[in-house]
């Protein structure tokens, strides 16, 4: 069972996972191959480092301040770091 503090951080960060990905479905429709270059950044090392260096910080800063229930925000924000970071000029 989910505690008090988890239940709006996880139906918080489902909705925008949710819309990340009804995006990612309409620009596939509408260009294919689309999906796979939008979501290649975690492919490269750099979005990678990105992602797990933002996702260390983050999340320990956020258990440090406001405890574990809001770790799902903390994977999200370095998720949607690595992607602004790794995108080519």
């Amino acid at each position: 069972m989910i505690e008090d503090g988890y239940g709006p951080a996880l139906l918080g960060c489902a909705v925008v996972v949710a819309a990340l990905v009804i995006r990612t479905a309409v620009t596939e429709t509408r260009r294919p191959g689309s999906a796979r270059r939008a979501w290649a950044f975690l492919t490269t090392g750099r979005g990678l480092t990105t992602f797990l260096v933002a996702a260390c910080g983050l999340a320990a800063t956020t258990y440090a301040t406001a405890g574990p229930a809001y770790l799902p925000w903390a994977l999200l924000a370095a998720l949607l770091l690595a992607h602004v970071t790794s995108e080519k000029s």
